[in-house]
């Protein structure tokens, strides 16, 4: 399986995932010189994950995966929080997170840009929405963009953003 190519592993992940609660937030393969690593992210309703979550997921995607074996040669499994500078890959994702600051990258060039910095702005008609400040313009504008057409984003670690996610920690343990 080539780096990037998690795709088909979805259909495989994320019922083993469900099954223990948690909802996957990315898959990727990535390298290592010659080894394989299978990275996954995942978390709870409330957008965390203990590491004794992680390590229960570990071990049930690790014996579905012996199991199905879909990944040819060696590989390491990853499994881990979204953390502070988390990838925004669902619908949810936006919403939950609307306010904050975010990159994100396209797939291709859209007016001779990739690259776009601003805050979230939630996600409506199919479309992950951010405002950005743009040339020509005195306020941030607001951007639409499918998901299919972005290749990476992700929150911007910040003050608030730690706030945010101290506040939640804090709420879980009441």
């Amino acid at each position: 399986m080539a780096p990037g190519a998690a795709r088909p592993l979805l259909p495989l992940l994320i019922p083993v995932i469900a099954d223990l609660g948690f909802h996957l937030v990315r898959a990727r393969m990535t390298s290592e010189g010659e080894q394989m690593i299978l990275q996954i992210m995942a978390e709870n309703d409330a957008g965390t994950i203990a590491i004794e979550n992680c390590e229960a997921i570990s071990h049930a995607v690790s014996a579905m995966l012996d199991v199905e074996d879909p990944i040819s040669g060696n590989y390491t499994l990853e499994v881990s929080s979204p953390g502070m500078g988390r990838p925004l890959t669902r619908p949810l994702d936006f919403e939950r997170w609307a306010g904050l600051e975010a990159k994100l990258e396209l797939q291709r060039s859209v007016d001779g840009r990739r690259r776009f910095r601003g805050l979230v702005d939630g996600f409506e008609d199919g479309e992950a929405r951010l405002q950005v400040a743009l040339e020509g313009f005195e306020t941030p504008q607001v951007l639409g963009f499918a998901l299919a057409d972005i290749a990476e984003a992700r929150l911007v670690p910040d003050d608030a953003a730690l706030r945010q996610s101290l506040k939640a920690g804090k709420t879980r343990k009441k």
